[in-house]
Parts: C-alpha cells; sequence; structure tokens
C-alpha cells in the first residue's frame, strides 16, 4: 500500500475529529447552556463535517480496502468519525497497523 493512502486517510481523520468536537462543544453550549449566540457558527461547522466526513468515509475505504481489512475493523474504521474523538484512537491504531505495510510512491531499483 502506498504511504500517500494512509497520509490521506490521517488528515481527513484529523480535521472530521476536529470538526465533530467543536460540533459537539457547540451543541453544549447551544441547548445544555442556553447559548443561542453559538448558532451561526455551529451551522458553518456543522456542514463543514458533513461534507468532510464523506470525504473521510471514501478515504478510509479507499485504505481499508487496499489493506484486505475484515468487514468489521472497516466498518469501525467509517464509524469512528461520528463519534467524538474516536477517530484519533482509531487513526492512531491504524496508523501503527499499516506502517510496516507502507511503500514510498517512487519505484525501488531492481536487483540484478
Amino acid at each position: 500500500m502506498k504511504k500517500a493512502v494512509l497520509t490521506r486517510y490521517r488528515a481527513l481523520a484529523y480535521i472530521t475529529g476536529v470538526l465533530l468536537l467543536l460540533l459537539t462543544l457547540g451543541m453544549i453550549a447551544k441547548y445544555g447552556l442556553g447559548m443561542d449566540g453559538v448558532a451561526g457558527p455551529l451551522r458553518v461547522v456543522a456542514i463543514a463535517h458533513g461534507w468532510l466526513f464523506v470525504v473521510y468515509l471514501v478515504l478510509a475505504f479507499d485504505m481499508g480496502s487496499k489493506a484486505k481489512w475484515s468487514f468489521g475493523k472497516l466498518a469501525w474504521v467509517l464509524i469512528a468519525g461520528t463519534i467524538p474523538t474516536a477517530a484519533f484512537f482509531v487513526e492512531r491504531k491504524a496508523t501503527r497497523e499499516l506502517e510496516p505495510l507502507l511503500v514510498d510512491g517512487a519505484a525501488a531499483p531492481a536487483k540484478v
């Protein structure tokens, strides 16, 4: 598997995780603490998380299929973007598992 596949997944996992954390904190502020002033920024964060989550799903599926993961493992990685802070832990575990399997984008010289 190429390193770029894992790098793209990692970037979207962090972005999705941060946006979901901001969205969760914003919902707590709006509904739990009655802070109505967060409605505008909260809407922007919600829309950004929604669209980038779709990209996260595509990249996570691409990575999981190239790594030949079981359906259960792939499903857990896909669902992690919907649970606040889970994406950070799942990303770290996936990275540790896949780093030994990575190859650089450049082709290795053939041995004679």
